[in-house]
């Protein structure tokens, strides 16, 4: 798995750097789409356990593996070794790029973060097969993020440019997850619980692998087997604060399954990974490394570049007063920021943009380290995780002719990173649990003149 090039940084940090990396290899390993399967479903003969609930495989005549996301390939590989001929047939919506090898479950390619052409037909087929299901069928669906762009089934009077537009408007302005998924449960044929009243009257289980904040079931995903908390009312008001012209059909939309609704009798959610997890990981590599470590938080949301400063000064004070821990110190966040793009849109992505924030503000000071990524292995729309920035990145920056505060203005992180050799690459990861950040500080934290 390529990562950050060594860096001509002074060798004070070096080590750092290094250490930052291994940290960050340790929340991806325990987000591991394939591993949390094996934790929370396991088969015994004819029964399956999933959590605490027990299913008699001998019930059911047929079984289906359906869902969407960006590591739902992953989960759905693990699900055939595990169940093997045991599973009739699927069908999955990933990421272009981020398949596996299935042998029994169909995987469809399609566009992300923008839905496309190919995610409506496979949502359709989808869609087909959980009503196809009957009370002898036992669905099993895998969710993961991505899916609420990667499961795009317009609901009635509602076309697919229109869903198109109003994501990229919602993203462009810098709406939280919370906010676009609560106008896209309501946009569409198959979230907000609607998945759940297609395949009544089967049997259905839902594995998510959590990539919002707070790991709200009914927010990942857009929460397609989960109810739906959020209503009509609300998804007009998101468009309307970020003054989005609402479709005609939203105002007469249908409300979706709400929490006592019947048709979740039979439904079974199951978190199997989340953010939290993959940064208490970080902080056993970390304290293994010798750090005094603090996970400052897995809720963090707000401006990228607001939320850098914040993580900038706290490295600051860590060099001026050995708060709020002593050198060597390592503080861990996870969460998931947003850009507001406005009409400078270079290229990057959150978490490469908060490095070069971040950079700027750590300027001087030695042995300290910030990087930045994502889970998935794609940060926006580019072939990079993250970055990594330490406290010689805008000198090492300069000499190569480069302007990070023009950069951070024109949302160019990219270019910025790319010519230092900073950028974190590791490809599709297979799991998707938000991102995380890891801010260094070592032995010899100072400000350097």
């Amino acid at each position: 798995m390529p990562f950050a090039k060594s860096s001509p940084s002074p060798s004070s940090e070096r080590q750092p750097r290094r250490d930052a990396l291994r940290i960050f290899r340790a929340a991806l390993r325990a987000a591991d789409a394939g591993a949390a399967i094996r934790r929370h479903v396991r088969l015994a003969g004819s029964k399956l356990s999933v959590d605490s609930r027990a299913y008699d495989l001998r019930r059911f005549d047929r079984i289906f593996v359906i869902g969407a996301g960006k590591a739902s390939a992953a989960m759905a590989l693990a699900l055939e070794k595990l169940l093997g001929r045991r599973i009739t047939g699927g069908l999955i919506n990933v990421k272009y790029g981020h398949s596996a090898p299935l042998r029994r479950i169909e995987v469809n390619e399609c566009g992300h973060p923008v839905p496309d052409d190919n995610g409506v037909r496979g949502a359709r087929r989808i869609a087909g097969m959980a009503r196809d299901a009957d009370e002898r069928d036992l669905v099993i669906c895998v969710i993961s993020g991505g899916a609420s762009a990667l499961l795009p089934l317009p609901a009635a009077g509602v076309t697919l440019r229109q869903k198109q537009d109003i994501t990229r408007r919602l993203i462009a302005c810098g709406a939280s997850i919370h906010e676009i998924n609560a106008v896209r449960k309501h946009l569409s044929a198959v979230k907000g619980g609607q998945l759940a009243r297609l395949c009544q009257p089967a049997t259905l289980i839902s594995l998510l692998l959590s990539d919002v904040v707070g790991d709200d079931p009914d927010v990942i995903g857009s929460g397609p087997a989960v109810p739906d908390r959020s209503t009509v009312a609300d998804a007009r008001e998101v468009l309307a604060r970020h003054r989005i012209p609402a479709p005609a059909a939203l105002r007469t939309a249908a409300e979706t399954p709400k929490p006592g609704d019947p048709i979740f009798d039979r439904v079974q959610n199951v978190i199997i990974a989340s953010n939290r997890a993959a940064l208490a990981a970080a902080a056993r590599e970390a304290r293994a490394r010798g750090y005094r470590t603090l996970i400052l938080s897995t809720m963090i949301e707000g401006e990228t570049k607001e939320v850098a400063r914040v993580h900038a000064a706290i490295a600051k004070e860590i060099v001026a007063s050995g708060n709020p821990l002593r050198a060597p110190a390592c503080v861990i966040s996870g969460g998931e920021t947003t850009v507001a793009l406005g009409d400078h849109a270079g290229k990057g992505g959150r978490n490469q943009e908060f490095a070069l924030s971040a950079a700027i503000d750590i300027a001087g000071l030695s042995s300290v380290v910030v990087l930045s990524a994502g889970t998935d292995g794609s940060d926006g729309p580019t072939d990079a995780a993250g970055a990594l920035a330490d406290g010689w990145t805008l000198q090492r920056s300069r000499s190569a002719g480069l302007d990070a505060r023009g950069a951070l203005s024109r949302h160019d992180s990219w270019n910025f990173f790319e010519s230092l050799g900073d950028l974190i690459r590791t490809g599709p990861t297979g799991t998707n649990v938000m991102d995380v950040r890891i801010l260094l500080v070592g032995r010899r934290g100072s400000v350097s003149g």
